[in-house]
């Protein structure tokens, strides 16, 4: 299952992965800018940490955590001016 969620000029790709019943493994892609070589090779996959998961909190978390990641990468002031 895939969802892409787009933020602040970037993409956010959300895979999720059964992994029992109802639980899901997630795993986040950021795509859509060169700063992206900043932080490692561009468009690395992310395994997200502390799951498995329902699918409501796998895309919810996958969400959270590429926006963080895309707030870094713009900078702590881009962020807080809600641009």
């Amino acid at each position: 299952m895939d969802r892409v969620i787009t933020y602040r000029g970037f993409e956010i790709h959300v895979t999720l992965t059964p992994s029992g019943e109802d639980l899901y493994e997630v795993t986040m892609q950021i795509k859509g800018d060169h700063k992206l070589s900043i932080i490692g090779e561009r468009g690395e996959v992310v395994k997200l940490r502390h799951g498995p998961f329902t699918r409501r909190w796998a895309y919810l978390i996958g969400e959270v955590a590429g926006q963080a990641a895309i707030d870094v990468l713009r900078g702590a002031s881009a962020a807080t001016s809600g641009s």
